[in-house]
C-alpha cells in the first residue's frame, strides 16, 4: 500500500491474516486491490482490478447472493 491508497475495509481471517480492500491509482488508472495480508505484510494471494472490472465482479457476487437465497428457500430439511 502506498501513501495515496485508501483502505476501504478489512476482512479478518484469523489472528495473523486478514484481507484488505484498497482503492488506489497507478498510471492514471483507478483500481481496487483485494489482498491477503499476513502479519500486516501483503502476500501474493489477491487480485487488482480496475473499476470497470469491479462492476462486473459486483454483478457476479450479486448472483451468488441470489442463488444462496434461492437455495435456502428450497431447503426443506426442517420439515
Amino acid at each position: 500500500m502506498s501513501e495515496d491508497d485508501q483502505l476501504l475495509g478489512r476482512i479478518p481471517r484469523d489472528a495473523k491474516k486478514e484481507w484488505k480492500v484498497v482503492l488506489g491509482r497507478s498510471w492514471n488508472i483507478d483500481y481496487v486491490d483485494i489482498r491477503l495480508y499476513e502479519n500486516n505484510k501483503p502476500t501474493k494471494k489477491g487480485a487488482r482490478l480496475n473499476l470497470e472490472e469491479i462492476v462486473t465482479l459486483k454483478q457476479i457476487l450479486e448472483k451468488v447472493k441470489v442463488e444462496k437465497k434461492e437455495a435456502k428457500e428450497l431447503d426443506w430439511s426442517d420439515e
